[in-house]
């Protein structure tokens, strides 16, 4: 059972992270838009204050697109 309280509470951190991200916002709208779906490759980087860099990537499946369509009924979209 979801905790409606916990929920508000992530729903306000993204929020601001948002507001603070505002460009992130725009790339996950425009991904979307160009058809994310089974056996696209979504791929992440991150680079530390110290400039080291990690990069991994996955492929999407059927079980993974479930999972975000289940995420956006809760965001209510």
């Amino acid at each position: 059972m979801i905790n409606p309280t916990k929920l508000f509470q992530v729903k306000n951190a993204w929020d601001i992270f948002s507001a603070n991200h505002p460009k992130f916002s725009k790339f996950l709208q425009a991904a979307g838009k160009h058809g994310i779906g089974e056996g696209s490759v979504l791929e992440v980087s991150i680079t530390n204050a110290s400039g080291e860099t990690i990069t991994s990537n996955l492929k999407l499946t059927a079980s993974d697109m479930q999972l975000f369509e289940s995420l956006k009924g809760l965001a209510g979209k």
